[in-house]
């Protein structure tokens, strides 16, 4: 009788051998694990490349560093990729981001230049509401076409792709428009406690949109019509008011970072503002687990793929590569870490370990 377990210390001594190869396999398992190393390999290569890549100094009660430029930088990228994620999961894909940043860039410095007195905050504080109150129409006007007239997205949203830079175009009559105001530029360049302010707005986005969709049942919703449309419009859900809500965000999310990109240089050229970030943000969601067939997606792990398109940008001409080889770098790795995640190819790679193993155990 002294030798029997009781019931607790046997249920202790049994489960502890077998949480740990299910928290492996779950880790393993996990669409955000391939991501994160990836981005890790990415810093460490930098580290190698150069030993204080990561150190961070205060200064005038700022932080400063590379860790601290690849978070400000990773803003815009990071808030059009938020927009597409929503975007993507509808079975949707939205090619006008680049152009809509263009237009709210426009009309942002247009609309300070206008005002006469540029140094107001008033005068930037009404110019970003007017720009992105215009992003809202344009996003309104992609739901139309995609939910009311029934273009397939990915036409639906190259008209304004191309017809978006020629209205960029119109605002600032084909010059680029300067503009000299603190509080616009505080909005690219400025701190709050120490941390870059268009990281904080982006994360801020990144939050409410994560409490509207997994706090609500508004990302349900999305999953169900990114999953089976049909389906989820005789279960009463109503998915041309879901397709228009993701596409008036997108474009949002779309219009605030072109504001952030003008902020940046104090000025617009609606030629080249903006330009190629609708592929940025369709590859930092595919790489953070977001299917491009819609249905399920990850806000945290388009925040990963954000930072690694940013990190990899940084990393490029670090270790002593062109900038002009961004592009083929970056559509390399984007490969590789897509082939890692993908299902099939892990199965393969499952089965050429296990195959060795079975025929030694055979004794045929």
């Amino acid at each position: 009788m002294t030798d029997t377990l009781t019931p607790p210390e046997a249920g202790r001594r049994t489960a502890s051998p077998v949480r740990g190869p299910r928290l492996v396999a779950r880790l393993l398992a996990s669409p955000l694990l391939w991501p994160v190393m990836a981005l890790v390999v990415l810093l460490v290569v930098n580290v190698v490349a150069t030993p204080s890549f990561l150190d961070v100094r205060l200064q005038d009660g700022h932080l400063y560093g590379n860790v601290v430029d690849i978070a400000r930088n990773s803003a815009p990228v990071l808030l059009v990729a938020l927009g597409m994620t929503l975007v993507i999961a509808t079975r949707g894909i939205d090619l006008s981001v680049g152009a809509i940043a263009a237009i709210a860039g426009a009309v942002a410095c247009t609309r300070i230049v206008g005002a006469g007195d540029e140094g107001a905050a008033a005068t930037a504080i009404m110019a970003c509401t007017v720009a992105l109150a215009i992003c809202v129409l344009l996003g309104l006007w992609n739901g139309f076409l995609v939910s009311v007239v029934g273009i397939q997205p990915i036409i639906a949203t190259l008209v304004l792709m191309v017809a978006g830079r020629g209205l960029a175009m119109l605002v600032t009559d084909g010059q680029i428009t300067t503009v000299n105001n603190d509080t616009f530029s505080n909005l690219a360049s400025g701190f709050v406690l120490g941390l870059p302010l268009a990281f904080l707005v982006a994360v801020a986005m990144v939050a409410v949109t994560g409490v509207l969709t997994r706090r609500t049942a508004l990302g349900m919703l999305i999953e169900a019509v990114g999953i089976n449309p049909e389906a989820s419009r005789l279960a009463g859900v109503r998915s041309r008011t879901i397709i228009w809500t993701v596409y008036v965000f997108g474009a949002v999310c779309a219009g605030l970072a072109g504001v952030i990109i003008a902020a940046n240089t104090n000025s617009v050229n609606a030629n080249s503002l903006g330009l190629w970030i609708e592929l940025d943000a369709i590859l930092a969601v595919v790489i953070g687990g977001t299917a491009l067939t819609g249905g399920r997606f990850s806000l945290l792990g388009t925040v990963v793929g954000a930072l690694f398109i940013t990190t990899l940008a940084r990393t490029i001409p670090n270790i002593g590569i062109p900038s002009e080889a961004n592009y083929l770098f970056k559509a390399m790795v984007v490969v590789a870490v897509c082939l890692i995640q993908s299902p099939r190819a892990r199965a393969v790679l499952r089965v050429r370990r296990t195959a060795p193993v079975a025929r030694k155990g055979n004794p045929a």
